[in-house]
């Protein structure tokens, strides 16, 4: 069995209550006492703050998260839609599979409080896996135009974590759900069924009229 550090400990902790009790719902005391911590102050000396905490548990989770989309982008060397939308998408799923983990539960938590801010505090290099796929998902999606591409790979990406945090809860109740495999496949085809969908006359008329541009959308790691 692999022994976790004391840091480790309340990352996981803090990942749990954050996700059962929203943000505000978890003092940094309960945390500690979670972590089967006997120091209350152990939060506070590792992590300083609760800001800082929700960004160290992203940092935790991001790294290895994103050496998996590295290693299927390698392996399936992507070119069309459904394919980009599968590396970029499916490690983010298999974080509901892992034994222990509330990460994505942690995540729609987050979306719920609209904390963007804390995304935005990260460093560079663990949200540029994010990036590249807006920019070579935007580039197969040539019909939709400005702001509606970036929209739809917006809320694409935000459904498929609450559809991930559905899963991961109920697994956690002992719930009965879909095979893991139907689960990624059906919810693939939703997903790029959503993104290549045409824009109806009415959107595009709604859009010319309330003369809508580019704005910043939010990140969805």
């Amino acid at each position: 069995m692999v022994q976790l550090s004391v840091k480790e400990r309340i990352l996981l902790a803090a990942e749990r209550l954050f996700a059962e009790r929203g943000l505000d719902g978890a003092s940094l005391r309960q945390i500690s006492a979670a972590a089967h911590n006997g120091n209350n102050t152990a939060v506070q000396y590792h992590f300083g703050s609760k800001e800082r905490l929700i960004q160290a548990i992203f940092e935790y989770r991001l790294r290895d998260l994103n050496e998996r989309r590295a290693a299927l982008t390698a392996a399936r060397r992507p070119k069309d839609l459904r394919t980009w939308v599968e590396c970029h998408i499916v490690p983010v799923l298999e974080q509901g599979e892992r034994e222990g983990s509330h990460y994505l539960s942690f995540v729609a938590k987050l979306q719920q409080h609209g904390r963007r801010d804390v995304l935005d505090r990260l460093a560079p290099e663990l949200l540029a896996p994010t990036h590249l796929f807006r920019e070579r998902a935007g580039a197969l999606l040539p019909h939709l135009p400005e702001p509606l591409r970036g929209h739809r790979i917006a809320h694409a990406m935000a459904f498929s974590v609450y559809a991930g945090a559905e899963r991961e809860q109920s697994r956690a109740r002992d719930e009965e759900v879909l095979p893991y495999a139907v689960h990624v496949g059906d919810l693939l085809d939703g997903l790029v069924g959503f993104l290549q969908a045409p824009v109806s006359s009415a959107t595009a008329s709604a859009l010319t009229g309330a003369g809508a541009r580019e704005i910043a959308l939010p990140v969805h790691p």
